[in-house]
C-alpha cells in the first residue's frame, strides 16, 4: 500500500514524501511537490465529471426510475448509482491511488491522519428526493480534501447549467464570474435556507424547533431539499445564511469550500471552527453569522414523538 503525504507549506500543497508499508517496515521513496497547477488539475477532473454525470441525470428525465430505500424517507435511485459510478471510474483512472468517497458506496469517511493520498467526496445526486419526484433542483458535488482541508469544490447544476468551483486560495466561481457573498447586515433581514434530514420523524433533534425560531427572526425561510446548491446560493448571495443538522462530508465538501472563498463563514452550532466530519453546519455572509448562532443556542425543543402520538390520538377520535 502507498500512502501519499500532503500538507500545506509557503502558500503551496507539497507532498511531503511516500511511504510503502511491507511486512511492517516503512520505506522513504523520492518526495514530490504538489502546486497551485495540480489543484487546478484536480479541479479540471472535477468539473468534467460533474459535468458527464450531471448529463447522465438529464437523460434520466421523464423516465420511470427504480426507487429504493435507505431508511423511511431517505431514497436512492439507478441514476444516483449510475452517476457515481461514472464519477468513480473517471477519477481512479487519472489517480488510482487517491481515496474515494461517495453517498452510495458505503464507505466510512476515514479521518485526516489515517489517509495520506487526497481523500475525493462525491455526491453523485445531492437531492434525490427532488429529483424522484421530478423537482428540478438537484445536484452534483465533488470535493477533494488534501491534509485534512478541502482544497477544490466542485457543484454542478444540471438543470440550470451553473457550474460553481473553487481552490482554496484562488476564490470561487460560477460560469466564470467571480462570487461574493450578500451584504445583508441584519438576521431580520435576512433570507435563509435549511434542511432536513432522513431522521426528521424519529430524531428529537430534527431541525424543526431551530426552524421555528428563525422563522419568527428572519425575513424568510426556504427549504430547498439539496444542500450542497445551498451552500453555493449562500457564497452567490441568493441566501445570506444556512444552518443544517445530520449532514455527511460528501453533502458540504465542496460547497463550505465555495462560501469561504466567496467571503463567507463557516462554523459549528457553537460558533468553533467548521469541521468537516463534524454533522452540524451554519454558513454566512459573515455579517449575520453571530446572530444565527445565537438562535441556534436557544435550541431544538420540538419532540416528533409527541406530535406522533397526537397525530394518533386524533385519528382514534375520529375513528371513534
Amino acid at each position: 500500500m502507498f500512502i501519499g503525504m500532503e500538507a500545506l507549506s509557503t502558500g503551496l500543497w507539497r507532498v511531503r514524501g511516500v511511504l510503502s508499508l511491507r511486512a511492517g517496515a516503512l520505506y522513504a521513496v523520492p518526495m514530490a511537490r504538489t502546486s497551485h497547477q495540480l489543484l487546478t488539475r484536480y479541479r479540471q477532473l472535477a468539473v468534467s465529471s460533474a459535468k458527464a454525470a450531471g448529463r447522465l441525470l438529464t437523460s434520466f428525465t421523464g423516465r420511470t426510475l427504480t426507487v429504493t430505500y435507505k431508511g423511511a424517507v431517505n431514497l436512492v435511485t439507478e441514476a444516483d448509482r449510475q452517476a457515481e459510478r461514472l464519477i468513480t471510474e473517471r477519477i481512479r483512472k487519472s489517480y488510482p491511488k487517491h481515496v474515494i468517497i461517495g453517498e452510495e458506496g458505503g464507505a466510512t469517511p476515514p479521518e485526516p491522519s489515517a489517509v495520506r493520498e487526497p481523500v475525493w467526496f462525491v455526491d453523485p445526486l445531492d437531492g434525490t428526493t427532488n429529483f424522484a419526484h421530478g423537482f428540478p433542483f438537484y445536484c452534483v458535488s465533488i470535493g477533494v480534501e488534501i491534509e485534512g482541508r478541502i482544497a477544490v469544490g466542485v457543484v454542478y447544476d444540471p438543470v440550470r447549467k451553473e457550474l460553481f468551483s473553487a481552490i482554496r486560495g484562488s476564490g470561487a466561481f460560477c460560469n466564470g464570474r467571480r462570487l461574493r457573498v450578500s451584504s445583508t447586515e441584519k438576521l431580520d433581514q435576512s433570507l435563509l435556507v435549511t434542511g432536513f434530514a432522513y431522521n426528521v420523524r424519529t430524531s428529537r433533534r430534527n431541525n424543526l424547533g431551530h426552524f421555528s425560531q428563525f422563522s419568527l427572526r428572519c425575513r424568510g425561510v426556504r427549504r430547498t431539499g439539496a444542500a450542497a446548491l445551498d451552500l453555493c446560493y449562500v457564497a452567490s448571495g441568493r441566501f445570506d445564511g444556512f444552518w443544517e443538522l445530520h449532514l455527511c462530508p460528501w453533502d458540504t465538501a465542496a460547497g463550505s469550500l465555495i462560501v469561504e472563498e466567496a467571503g463567507g463563514r463557516m462554523s459549528g452550532f457553537d460558533g468553533g471552527s467548521y469541521q468537516i466530519r463534524v454533522p452540524e453546519l451554519v454558513a454566512s455572509n459573515g455579517r449575520i453569522h453571530d446572530e444565527m448562532v445565537g438562535v441556534l443556542g436557544l435550541g431544538d425543543q420540538i419532540d416528533p414523538r409527541q406530535i406522533e402520538s397526537q397525530m394518533t390520538g386524533h385519528a382514534t377520535q375520529e375513528r371513534g
